[in-house]
């Protein structure tokens, strides 16, 4: 399992989602991929504004097809909830297959 960690639920997290998901918010906020440590504040630490963040999970909804619901996307405070939220709804679309 060298290509993923496990989040709460015990469901992989691939290193392809979370490069994607890096890739998506370092062009938006213009910084490099390094930089972006799951534990890293959007808002804090990346200086991402509210307008940028709405601008990244419009991005998020397109790269990997699911609807964000805006309440929970102001819930997104760092790196990680991103990931974790998308590897939990590609999971829950592969369980229903």
């Amino acid at each position: 399992m060298e290509n993923s960690r496990l989040t709460g639920s015990h469901q992989p997290i691939t290193k392809d989602l979370a490069n994607r998901v890096k890739s998506i918010i370092a062009t938006y906020l213009d910084l490099p991929e390094e930089l972006l440590v799951e534990d890293a504040s959007l808002s804090q630490d990346l200086g991402a504004d509210s307008l940028e963040i709405t601008e990244m999970v419009m991005a998020f909804e397109e790269e990997f097809g699911f609807t964000i619901d805006d309440d929970l996307a102001d819930r997104f405070l760092t790196v990680g909830d991103i990931i974790r939220h998308l590897q939990a709804s590609a999971n829950a679309r592969t369980d229903r297959l």
